[in-house]
């Protein structure tokens, strides 16, 4: 094929650009659909204030105020930086960002009105924020799935990264970029320091390695990068970066730094230039004070409230199971709370009453890694348990164990003696924290999940949680169960 015959995005120049076309798309779709649901939340508010007749005696035109009130909103939103590329499609800055700039515009439309006394209602305004700043983070909530799934199957929705620093601290990003392809980084090539590079073409893994630290800017044009992640190197001086930096101005090639520190969410780091250098400050996690008591209380108030709702729906699982099957109903087993505690935690019994003693019997055909032991078609399982399993509904009697302050709902998995036996130091930290109903672990694949992932997914919660985060927990698990992933 001649190079007048090579299709342009099949080029590392036309690769970035259609790239970079992709994600002005995005940008253009996101804001179409913004605009569509502010519309529909003004004439929402319109019609449940006014209902469809316009308000006599009012002085105000809201076929002019409905459309100016979505202008504002659209302009607030893109002040307040909700359209920059950078933080859309993952991580909680996107929704916090939309939200602020919805309050903001509403706090300075509440002083203007009063001010200026402009004759606007109140309910009007009122209802159109509840149901617009709600619509939203609805909207954005799909159409990041929708561009999660791209991301996933490729075809160009992700950022082309050009990884830059030693070799085992690069290993490590593409590892932990690779993790989550949905998050839009794809590691298109590596730059090594200039004593490792060989005169013959290297690959680190499937990563082929394109420069040395001298030529990273052309390194990262000949390869089609937009973005230069740069990791840890005893080469990389402060005085090498800032050239760095300097280097890529005006290339529309974007430079990120990957810090050593890893799985620390973003409300625990602080960011302060400090005789020019950007210090990070981590805070510490925390175990205690109010917050963990705000937890604790909404732990037992929803757990409590959960038992009553579901208590038909539990009688009626406990008449199914011992029609099923001979032996009890409810399943206790000790398993390793906070502080390293053990407790009998409650379960619906799903398999055969002597399980337990068949276990080593199945122990050769463990289908997981680590210390748990799982089995896609255990065969002693019962009928009725595997559909429990698969709906989760074996679990609903932990609320029990909740509402006793055994357990929390959200929170690392509990595990079994024998597990926390053989734990190193790093794993131990699981316990520091009430175990829970669900956590990350349930929402990102249960089952399916390797043992070194969800411990990393345990551990992150242990280190980074939040009310906030649980309330998500809690919101994703109900996809999970629904979707049955990993359910078994």
């Amino acid at each position: 094929m001649s190079p007048a015959t090579i299709p342009p995005e099949s080029t590392p120049a036309g690769s970035r650009s259609a790239s970079r076309a992709l994600q002005r798309t995005y940008v253009r779709g996101l804001l179409a659909l913004d605009t569509v649901v502010l519309g529909l939340a003004v004439v929402c508010g319109y019609l449940l204030r006014f209902g469809a007749d316009e308000p006599r005696g009012s002085g105000v035109l809201y076929l002019f105020v409905a459309p100016g009130l979505v202008l504002a909103w659209l302009s607030s939103l893109k002040v307040l930086r909700c359209y920059d590329d950078r933080v859309l499609g993952y991580g909680a800055d996107e929704y916090r960002r939309v939200v602020s700039a919805s309050l903001r515009l509403a706090g300075a439309i509440a002083i203007t009105g009063y001010v200026a006394n402009l004759d606007v209602s109140r309910g009007f305004l009122a209802i159109s924020f509840a149901v617009g700043t709600l619509g939203l983070v609805t909207a954005r909530f799909g159409a990041r799935k929708l561009l999660h799934r791209a991301r996933s199957r490729g075809g160009g929705w992700s950022r082309r990264v050009l990884v830059v620093g030693d070799i085992a601290h690069i290993l490590e990003l593409v590892h932990t970029l690779r993790r989550e392809p949905y998050a839009g980084y794809q590691v298109v090539g590596a730059c090594i320091p200039d004593a490792l590079l060989a005169p013959v073409p290297q690959r680190l893994g499937d990563v082929p390695v394109v420069g040395s630290f001298r030529a990273i800017p052309d390194a990262a044009a000949a390869i089609g990068a937009d973005t230069v992640a740069v990791t840890a190197s005893g080469e990389l001086t402060a005085t090498r970066l800032r050239r760095l930096g300097w280097q890529l101005e005006g290339t529309d090639i974007d430079l990120v730094l990957a810090p050593a520190l890893t799985d620390v969410a973003g409300p625990r780091i602080h960011t302060q230039p400090v005789a020019g250098l950007p210090l990070i400050h981590v805070e510490a996690p925390e175990f205690r004070g109010a917050r963990k008591l705000i937890k604790g209380f909404v732990d037992r108030a929803l757990s409590l409230a959960a038992l009553t709702i579901a208590s038909p729906v539990l009688l009626l699982i406990a008449l199914v199971i011992k029609l099923d099957s001979k032996g009890p109903v409810i399943f206790r087993q000790i398993r390793v709370g906070q502080g390293g505690r053990e407790f009998g935690v409650y379960k619906f019994r799903t398999m055969v009453v002597n399980a337990d003693a068949l276990l080593a019997e199945l122990a050769a055909r463990n289908e997981t890694d680590g210390l748990m032991f799982k089995m896609r078609d255990d065969p002693r399982i019962t009928r009725v348990g595997r559909f429990l399993r698969r709906w989760s509904v074996d679990e609903l009697p932990q609320l029990a164990n909740v509402l006793f302050g055994h357990m929390s709902l959200v929170g690392p998995r509990p595990p079994l003696p024998s597990e926390v036996a053989r734990y190193d130091g790093d794993v131990a930290r699981r316990l520091l924290v009430k175990p829970g109903m669900t956590g990350l672990w349930q929402v990102s694949g249960r089952s399916d999940l390797s043992w070194e992932d969800g411990i990393r997914l345990d551990l992150y919660y242990v280190e980074n949680w939040s009310l906030a985060a649980d309330l998500t927990i809690l919101w994703k698990t109900v996809g999970a169960v629904l979707g049955s992933r990993g359910a078994y």
